[in-house]
């Protein structure tokens, strides 16, 4: 599932260097980073993976099947996500700045814009964080 999601990502964004794109299967098993899934009628349609560093959550992924898309399933991801670490005061995302279906999600989720950076050869990553 990963591979195919951020492949369409790739494909927005006009690179295939992103990084889950380039992680072996033994790379994701050792990431250290929880996972959340979301499942569709017993097929996996969505996760969400994430690390908690004193009170921010820190997404690193989030995931949903081409076949999925527009279902409302990452945002179920994040809300739950929300709800599952309560204690967490802030949240942290990061997609490719090109990537404007992901932006526009975030940004309706009420997470702000808090800057860009340089990943790879050129690839701009814009990152947004949310007061809970």
């Amino acid at each position: 599932m990963q591979w195919a999601s951020y492949k369409k990502e790739a494909e927005l964004i006009g690179t295939d260097e992103i990084p889950p794109l380039l992680e072996s299967f033994e790379q994701l098993k050792a990431c250290g980073e929880l996972f959340l899934g979301y499942f569709d009628r017993g097929e996996l349609a969505g996760a969400v993976s994430y690390k908690v560093i004193e009170n921010q959550i820190d997404i690193h992924r989030v995931m949903v099947h081409p076949e999925h898309f527009r279902k409302g399933i990452a945002r179920s991801l994040i809300e739950h996500l929300a709800i599952k670490e309560g204690n967490a005061s802030e949240m942290l995302v990061a997609t490719g700045a090109a990537n404007t279906p992901a932006v526009k999600l975030y940004q309706r989720l009420g997470f702000t814009y808090a800057g860009e950076t340089i990943a790879g050869q050129n690839l701009q990553i814009a990152h947004f964080r949310k007061s809970l």
